[in-house]
């Protein structure tokens, strides 16, 4: 298993585009190996202290934060993916419903699983 991480501002009234956007992606990833994705959209995520979820993506008063993970059954499952979606050329005239220089991003490989 492996697990890709989210963090996306995303303007508050883009919401249903955004759910759009998601929705119409899921299956190419699904089709190239993906097995799960969760979107969250922020309900209870107050400001921290020193760091927090909103100050992690630089939100604004008009955004909110999205927090998400995708499951793949592997690490190298997930990297051809995404250099199958890279080579893809409409992902390269893509526009995406936020601002993709404050999403934050990465894998991990989990250490506990617990369902």
């Amino acid at each position: 298993m492996y697990i890709d991480g989210f963090l996306i501002p995303v303007p508050t009234a883009n919401k249903e585009i955004y759910r759009a956007h998601e929705t119409t992606w899921w299956p190419a990833f699904r089709a190239k190996g993906a097995q799960s994705l969760v979107i969250g959209w922020a309900d209870d995520v107050a400001p921290g202290t020193q760091t927090d979820f909103l100050r992690a993506v630089d939100l604004r008063a008009d955004e909110t934060v999205v927090f998400a993970w995708m499951i793949w059954p592997d690490k190298a499952t997930r990297d051809a993916c995404y250099a199958a979606m890279m080579a893809d050329p409409e992902m390269s005239t893509m526009e995406f419903p936020f601002d993709g220089k404050r999403l934050v991003y990465g894998g991990f490989q989990p250490i506990v699983v617990e369902s």
